[in-house]
């Protein structure tokens, strides 16, 4: 699986904070969850194109 966020970005979002490598990770993984969640929605919505509403 290819990374679906931005490191730095994360890392600057959480800047008072410091970020376990593993916390990337599950991010990751989470992000991934909710685009196929979206994705099934809109097609069995029968839809090709992904709107807010699926999420």
């Amino acid at each position: 699986m290819s990374d679906l966020i931005v490191k730095a970005a994360v890392k600057d979002a959480l800047s008072d904070h410091n970020v376990s490598a593993d916390f990337y990770n599950s991010l990751n993984e989470e992000v991934a969850d909710l685009l196929d969640d979206a994705a099934e929605r809109a097609e069995s919505n029968d839809r090709k194109t992904v709107h807010l509403r699926d999420l």
